[in-house]
């Protein structure tokens, strides 16, 4: 995980899951998913630790580009590309 992320300027849906634990997040980002378009941007926040390592892996097996994620006290944004891959 990078500190050093460029957050995209064009955020089009926002999951908060912060508060959330595994498998939450993933779940929550992957039904906001099925509302957006491809070429779209979604941003998820959680708290759980766990989406550094899941989101990365969920993208992978989904189509969906990963554009990585930012740490900021013990919440997590994590920033994908829908079928971007």
């Amino acid at each position: 995980m990078s500190d050093e992320v460029t957050v995209p300027s064009n955020i089009d849906r926002t999951v908060d899951a912060r508060r959330l634990l595994c498998p939450m997040p993933i779940l929550k980002a992957e039904a906001a998913m099925r509302e957006m378009r491809d070429g779209e941007v979604l941003e998820v926040r959680a708290t759980d630790p766990g989406l550094s390592n899941d989101l990365p892996a969920w993208c992978r097996s989904q189509g969906h580009r990963f554009l990585g994620i930012q740490r900021q006290g013990r919440e997590l944004t994590g920033w994908v590309i829908k079928g971007g891959a």
